[in-house]
């Protein structure tokens, strides 16, 4: 950025995150460091602000947080020729949309620089999908290609291949996000993948199929696909979806080879809501297009906590399929607790794009709970003189 205005007169660039709170949340640090190390100054055309560095030809470098414009504040930046995005994995579809047409000057450039978390990020479905935009230059670059990497850095390294095998290739090659600091799962996704719980699984053609919902009412329907074998818990499906009907999970459900399996669904399975527009709940629709059903009890206000719970404790017995679970995992991986970080306390699940699949496998574990409280041994005694005695 300081070369091309050192080299390029009057040019105009701003420098974008998702969501800057303050000047403190932005490149503008950076860069200075950077005019400081190559003793560039007032006397060399730049000149830092407040708010902004002023550059050589009346050129100009701001900071700004995508998240504050609109559709019409966006149009300020047009005219300016570079936008580097800093911290990309967290720029959205939305900003996205906004900042591409609008950084169109002739000879412009967008800039993203970033550490993958997942690939459905806006960023690494523009430019490490299938087709990336023409003209695009995309460059990954870890720690092995840095001929300066200091001694301190690679011991860091080496610590957090031993210590957390989990976020290490993350953290350190550029792999996108297998679990979430903090995260509910964390501890028992690392342990079933050293104990080669996650790999290939295949489907036991004498166990009955039984499918775990979570409803998406006004968002995502989740769908965990299970056999109980033996003492073993397999995974062997994993689907999500948004804004459709209860007719397209069964057409899905039949598409992939489970067709009359066992639905297990969450208390409101048997409520007709708004979004059910031909007054049948989802129980009745199940039953309807031949599937069995089983509704599961509210566990109450701390039904959350009870889930997460029982899912730990069964972990152990669990081994997933990990080509058709994936986007399962990483939802495990990624469900974590709501911090209030002033008073240091846990406000329990935070409800995001990852509550709805680990909701949905909580009440696989319920499910698998509540038969075994079902059947304890009945004692067969009829009182005195009874035929046990």
């Amino acid at each position: 950025m300081v070369e091309e205005h050192l080299a390029s007169r009057g040019q105009l660039s701003v420098c974008v995150r998702e969501v800057q709170k303050s000047l403190a949340q932005s490149s503008k640090r950076l860069i200075e460091q950077k005019l400081t190390d190559y003793g560039l100054g007032e006397a060399d055309g730049f000149r830092v602000l407040n708010d902004r560095i002023e550059t050589p030809g009346g050129g100009l470098i701001v900071f700004q947080g995508m998240q504050d414009h609109t559709a019409e504040s966006i149009k300020s930046l047009e005219g300016f020729n570079r936008a580097w995005v800093e911290e990309a994995q967290s720029l959205s579809a939305r900003s996205l949309t906004l900042l591409r047409p609008t950084i169109r000057a002739k000879g412009s450039e967008l800039w993203f620089s970033w550490n993958p978390t997942r690939k459905t990020d806006a960023v690494d479905a523009l430019l490490r999908g299938p087709t990336p935009p023409t003209g695009a230059t995309v460059i990954r670059a870890n720690w092995s290609d840095n001929e300066w990497f200091p001694d301190e850095l690679e011991q860091e390294r080496l610590d957090d291949k031993r210590d957390r095998p989990d976020q290490y290739d993350h953290i350190w090659e550029g792999d996108y996000a297998k679990v979430t600091e903090g995260a509910y799962y964390a501890a028992s996704l690392t342990q079933a993948r050293k104990e080669n719980r996650v790999g290939f699984v295949a489907r036991d053609p004498n166990m009955a199929i039984r499918t775990f919902w979570d409803l998406g009412r006004r968002d995502h329907t989740a769908i965990w696909v299970a056999q109980w074998v033996g003492q073993k818990i397999t995974l062997l499906d994993y689907i999500e979806g948004s804004g459709q009907p209860p007719s397209y999970y069964f057409e899905e459900l039949r598409q992939r080879g489970y067709r009359g399996c066992m639905v297990y669904l969450p208390h409101d399975g048997s409520r007709v809501g708004p979004e059910n527009h031909n007054g049948k709940s989802y129980e009745d629709q199940a039953r309807e297009a031949g599937f069995d059903v089983e509704v599961i009890r509210n566990q109450g206000p701390s039904a959350a906590m009870l889930r997460i719970d029982a899912g730990r404790r069964l972990f152990p017995r669990m081994w997933f399929n990990e080509a058709t679970t994936a986007d399962g995992l990483e939802v495990l991986g990624a469900y974590h607790e709501r911090r209030d970080d002033k008073r240091e306390i846990g406000l329990g699940p935070e409800h995001d794009w990852a509550s709805h699949g680990a909701d949905a496998f909580g009440l696989l574990a319920v499910a698998y709970e509540e038969p075994l409280i079902a059947r304890k041994p009945k004692q067969n005694y009829v009182g005195a003189g009874g035929w046990m005695g």
